[in-house]
C-alpha cells in the first residue's frame, strides 16, 4: 500500500464499531431504567409511609380550579402506579364495588378524606387504570367530579 491509499476498515472493524454502539446504548438504557426504578421506590416508600402534604392538597385544589376554570366538571386529582394497590389495581380495572378497600398510603388517605369531607358537598370520586404500559395496567388515576346528578 502506497501512503496515498486511505486507511480502510476491515469488515471485523466495522463490526466492533457497532457492537460498541450497542453496548453503549445498552447501558445507558440500563441507567435510565435504574434511575427510574430508584424514582419509583422513593414514589412507594414516600406514597406508603407518609400523609397527603399541604403541597399536595394545595396541588389538588388547583387541579380542580383549573378544570372549573375551563368548564370542566371532573379533573385528574391524583395518579400512583397499580402496583400499589393491594390487588395491583385488578377491583378496579374490574370496576369492582370494593375498589376502595384496596387502596394504600395516600391514596386510602385521600378516599377517606374524601368520604368525611367532600362527599358530603356531593362530590363524586371514582378511579381508573389510566395507561396499559405493555398491556398490562399500569397507574391508577382519582377523579374528582362535581357533575349534577342526572335522573
Amino acid at each position: 500500500m502506497n501512503e496515498t491509499t486511505p486507511n480502510v476498515k476491515s469488515a471485523e472493524d466495522l463490526r466492533m464499531m457497532i457492537l460498541k454502539r450497542e453496548l453503549e446504548e445498552m447501558a445507558k438504557r440500563d441507567a435510565e431504567r435504574s434511575k427510574k426504578d430508584d424514582q419509583l421506590r422513593k414514589f412507594a416508600d414516600d406514597f406508603l409511609t407518609k400523609h397527603v402534604t399541604d403541597e399536595e392538597r394545595a396541588a389538588i385544589q388547583k387541579l380542580v380550579q383549573n378544570a372549573v376554570n375551563n368548564g370542566k366538571f371532573e379533573a385528574l386529582v391524583y395518579s400512583f402506579p397499580s402496583d400499589l394497590c393491594t390487588d395491583s389495581g385488578r377491583a378496579i380495572h374490574n370496576h369492582e364495588s370494593f375498589w376502595p378497600e384496596t387502596l394504600q398510603g395516600k391514596a386510602r388517605e385521600l378516599y377517606d378524606r374524601y368520604v368525611e369531607v367532600a362527599k358530603p358537598q356531593g362530590y363524586k370520586l371514582k378511579a381508573s387504570i389510566i395507561n396499559f404500559p405493555g398491556g398490562m395496567p399500569g397507574d391508577v388515576g382519582l377523579f374528582l367530579n362535581w357533575e349534577e346528578d342526572r335522573i
